[in-house]
């Protein structure tokens, strides 16, 4: 009796599904951002909440959920109901890398979120101080080449994508080097001008003014193409290293979101992605349009996942 319950029971959850699917939506959506009030990330989501919100006819609701490196927030929304009123606008932190940070990660985001819609990325950038007398990244490779672990890189702080970015640059190139790990990029950035290190990975927007200023040399960007705010500045694939690494934000939702809800969502936030508005705010921030298929952001999620498992594993990085 108790096994035909249940089989009814979940009987009329799955016929309710398209129902759900068809009327929805029919209240506010939430969209958690698992940051701070104020970032790149808060920015971004509120312009995108804010045009979803005009193109479904209901208010997009930003909430921010700051805490454990963006995974607070993202478990919030592999834990919601699969019915599209909780969404997340999250980054490859928590969507990618934090897995094999954070042991006690309470959240699968392979298994436990429903990819929608990645919506830009920012590749990473390696510098040096003019002082150092470097003008390539093979030259700085070869530095480290020939005096293993005399070179010192800088890094925003232990497990960060710069941090992540140096070590998948040594491992390719085949070079022992020594991370400096910091508390934030401005005492990275201060140290590397200063000649304190010798060079420095980190988002490549946050070393733009001081390349620009003539402060520290830019030798290389972690994307496919250069970046359009630094276009003097070569790709490492460019020089020959294969290193690709960016941060990357995204919209998932949980598990189980239905098919049609996933539909619309990814059609509606592709058109806000193309306006010249919300792509001017994504180059303010330094960002490359995404964009794309749900299936692209899975493919995303498993390339990223699978690359800095092999990093983080190899060099026993954690923050737990």
């Amino acid at each position: 009796m108790m096994k035909r319950r249940l089989a009814m029971a979940l009987l009329v959850c799955a016929a309710a599904l398209p129902a759900l699917a068809a009327d929805w939506p029919a209240k506010p959506i939430t969209l958690i951002v698992p940051f701070p009030a104020g970032g790149s990330t808060d920015a971004l989501a509120r312009l995108i909440g804010q045009r979803l919100s005009e193109k479904l006819g209901q208010p997009v609701v930003v909430d921010n959920r700051a805490g454990a490196g963006g995974n607070l927030g993202t478990d919030m929304v592999a834990k919601a109901a699969p019915d599209g009123y909780t969404l997340a606008l999250s980054t490859s932190g928590p969507l990618a890398n934090n897995k094999y940070l954070y042991k006690n990660l309470r959240f699968d985001p392979q298994k436990d979120l429903t990819p929608v819609i990645a919506i830009g990325e920012i590749p990473m950038g390696i510098a040096v101080s003019p002082a150092l007398k470097v003008d390539s990244l093979q030259a700085l490779l070869e530095r480290a080449r020939v005096q293993p672990g005399k070179v010192s890189i800088a890094n925003p702080g232990n497990g960060t994508i710069g941090h992540l970015t140096a070590e998948l640059l040594k491992s390719q190139a085949k070079v022992e080097a020594l991370g400096v790990p910091y508390k934030g990029d401005t005492p990275a950035i201060t140290d590397t001008v200063g000649g304190n290190v010798d060079a420095v990975s980190m988002p490549i927007t946050s070393l733009v003014p001081q390349i620009q200023a003539g402060k520290l040399k830019g030798l290389a960007v972690t994307s496919r193409q250069r970046f359009a705010g630094l276009p003097q500045v070569p790709t490492a694939i460019e020089q020959g290293i294969p290193v690709e690494a960016t941060v990357w934000m995204a919209i998932v939702g949980p598990k189980g979101l239905p098919e049609a809800v996933v539909t619309r969502l990814n059609t509606e936030i592709n058109a806000v992605i193309a306006t010249p508005e919300a792509r001017a705010r994504l180059e303010q921030y330094g960002a490359a349009p995404i964009g794309g298929s749900p299936q692209q952001l899975v493919q995303l999620m498993a390339s990223d996942s699978a690359k800095w498992k092999k990093v983080i594993e190899t060099t026993n990085i954690t923050l737990d």
